[in-house]
């Protein structure tokens, strides 16, 4: 049974470069051959900042969200594993990604989470160290290898990397993602996670 990766697309701003980020690492994805791929825009997701008074944690099925969130909250329950792809805005990431953090819980937890960032000179890494905190804190698995590409502005063309090397490292991430989704499905199954 093959996982299912959900791949989210974290900055909703004005000529945002994530669609074409997401859209050739769900090629590669799609060619490692272990994942069912579902790629989720956080631009067509409503994602209010304020949040209700009870926290996710404890609200479980009856946290009330946003009907135009539905989309989101039911990839993330079905997902193995996922992928957040973001930039860097000012060394951390998008408001946008956090809301689609904060809005959920038991859908992180137990589960590996991988990075796939972009930027300047640090290639989006401030941004995925503050979500590599964020992340463990609702107990979800993130994992090592991740891939970041500085200077998006000069190093694409045509919708793709120009290092060569690139391919290369996203295998290594979706074996890394592969292992652990595996690994972590069975234990939930077997096992409710103690969150």
């Amino acid at each position: 049974m093959d996982n299912k990766l959900v791949i989210v697309i974290g900055s909703v701003r004005d000529g945002r470069f994530g669609p074409v980020v997401a859209s050739w690492f769900a090629d590669q994805a799609a060619a490692h051959g272990g994942f069912d791929v579902e790629v989720v825009d956080l631009a067509d997701v409503d994602l209010p900042l304020a949040l209700p008074a009870a926290s996710p944690k404890y609200a479980g099925d009856d946290y009330p969200r946003p009907a135009g969130m539905a989309p989101l909250t039911s990839a993330l329950e079905g997902a193995d594993a996922v992928v957040l792809v973001t930039p860097e805005y000012n060394h951390s990431y998008p408001a946008s990604l956090k809301a689609a953090v904060d809005w959920h819980f038991t859908q992180w937890a137990a589960k590996p989470v991988a990075f796939v960032s972009y930027g300047g000179a640090a290639g989006g890494r401030h941004a995925v160290l503050h979500l590599e905190n964020v992340l463990t804190e609702l107990h979800a698995v993130t994992v090592r290898d991740g891939l970041a590409f500085p200077n998006y502005f000069t190093a694409w063309r045509d919708g793709r990397p120009l290092d060569p090397a690139a391919p290369g490292y996203a295998k290594t991430l979706l074996d890394q993602l592969a292992w652990w989704a595996g690994a972590l499905r069975t234990a939930r199954a077997s096992s409710p996670y103690p969150a």
